[in-house]
């Protein structure tokens, strides 16, 4: 007997119906708010690329997280601008650094609240790259200096522990330099801290959809004779999805308790494909180009943002990702729940 035509609408007819067999869901438990951190006291700049985004004081970002966590976000990931830059990034493994500082006052201040930070470089870097940069091998092709991977892995390991010392609930290495996990996880364990998992950025690729966020973590790559424009070097090349994959096994095989992937909407069958072969829990970031792009269209009135926000959001669960770094996180909660409409 062919298929009756009408039988799929019949479970669309109403929004009850619709709900009871909703394969997907989206909720603020599934949300991770990134913030930046920055010196001073009462600081509040706003990032003139990604509207309702704040350069944030420690005194600030406490007031913020609470909101956060009143809307129902319950985890945030910080990333911090320094006082000051040098070659080595000696900002980031400061045991009195912007993010050990910043992760104290939301442990002491927000309680509840899970406390991620990110663990690399470039924030920290004079150069604005991701490691310590070396001159080309002799006889090698090029003259830009570049990313010493092998010196870098010590210094990412000082960062994870300075973070965790102060308090951080999860450790997420966005580097992209080989062996990083096994090199934090090792110094975690060393020195106490075995409780604490790593989030690895495990496939993050060399996309065009960053420049926001250099703009909030000031952290672009400085133009100079020999340093490197971009980060193509170390990070994934967007074309190559058979070797995200093997970047995702050798960070689960070195101790990742999560993965995630960076950008997120661009490679949602990136996602898919993590989700399929990995047991572990999947993120998925949605990085600043895609937050700006949202908030553009809907500042000239071309689409409806918070529709399209949580349709976005919905999507790359459907995709196969647990948590969803965004942007939005406080204002889809608050929609999520009724908190504002």
């Amino acid at each position: 007997m062919p298929f009756p035509q009408e039988r799929p609408r019949r479970m669309r007819r109403n929004e009850a119906l619709r709900s009871l067999v909703r394969e997907t869901t989206l909720a603020p438990d599934d949300l991770v708010w990134p913030l930046f951190v920055v010196p001073g006291a009462k600081v509040r700049n706003p990032v003139r690329s990604m509207p309702g985004v704040f350069q944030l004081s420690v005194d600030e970002l406490v007031a913020e997280a609470q909101q956060g966590l009143e809307a129902g976000v319950r985890s945030v990931i910080l990333f911090g601008v320094p006082e000051h830059k040098d070659d080595v990034g000696s900002g980031a493994y400061d045991d009195d650094g912007i993010i050990p500082r910043a992760v104290r006052a939301l442990k002491a201040k927000v309680p509840g609240l899970v406390v991620m930070t990110d663990v690399c470089m470039c924030e920290y870097t004079d150069h604005g790259h991701c490691g310590v940069l070396k001159p080309p091998r002799v006889g090698g092709p090029g003259q830009d200096l570049q990313v010493d991977n092998d010196l870098t892995l010590p210094l990412l390991a000082r960062e994870a522990v300075a973070h965790a010392r102060a308090g951080a609930d999860v450790v997420a290495p966005s580097d992209m330099m080989d062996g990083r996990v096994a090199a934090i996880r090792r110094a975690l364990d060393e020195n106490g801290f075995g409780e604490v998992p790593i989030l690895s950025y495990a496939a993050k690729f060399a996309g065009a959809f960053y420049g926001p966020f250099r703009d909030a973590a000031e952290s672009a790559p400085r133009e100079g004779p020999g340093v490197p424009k971009d980060r193509k070097g170390y990070q994934m090349d967007p074309a190559n999805w058979r070797e995200a994959l093997r970047e995702v096994a050798l960070d689960v095989a070195e101790g990742a308790d999560m993965v995630r992937v960076k950008p997120a909407v661009p490679y949602l069958d990136i996602v898919r494909l993590v989700r399929d072969r990995f047991d572990l829990p999947v993120a998925a970031y949605h990085v600043s180009g895609e937050y700006a792009m949202i908030k553009a269209a809907a500042e000239k009135g071309w689409i409806d943002g918070d529709r399209v926000m949580l349709e976005t959001l919905l999507c790359i669960r459907r995709a196969g990702a647990d948590l969803v770094l965004t942007y939005h996180a406080r204002d889809a909660a608050q929609l999520l729940t009724g908190k504002r409409r």
